[in-house]
């Protein structure tokens, strides 16, 4: 994944993503910790973990700061918390 990557490569990424992994990713990118976002959608952190695998799985994001890039691409810059 690269930064160069938007327009129809994200549009892809996002129909292959749930509707919860896009959740947890649009999380993510607020800052919010394993933990905030388990809380938020009533989870578990090892399940906001899965879900997080599952998308850099399918992104082939290696880190959180392409997770977070990807989110920004995927809804836009998010909104202060």
């Amino acid at each position: 994944m690269t930064p160069n990557a938007a327009g129809p490569a994200a549009s892809r990424t996002e129909s292959t993503l749930s509707r919860r992994e896009s959740e947890v990713l649009a999380l993510l990118a607020r800052g919010a910790t394993y933990a905030a976002i388990a809380r938020d959608l009533r989870l578990s952190p090892h399940t906001v973990d899965t879900y997080l695998r599952r998308i850099r799985a399918k992104t082939g994001a290696t880190g959180q700061v392409q997770l977070t890039l990807l989110a920004y691409r995927l809804h836009g810059f998010p909104a202060a918390a």
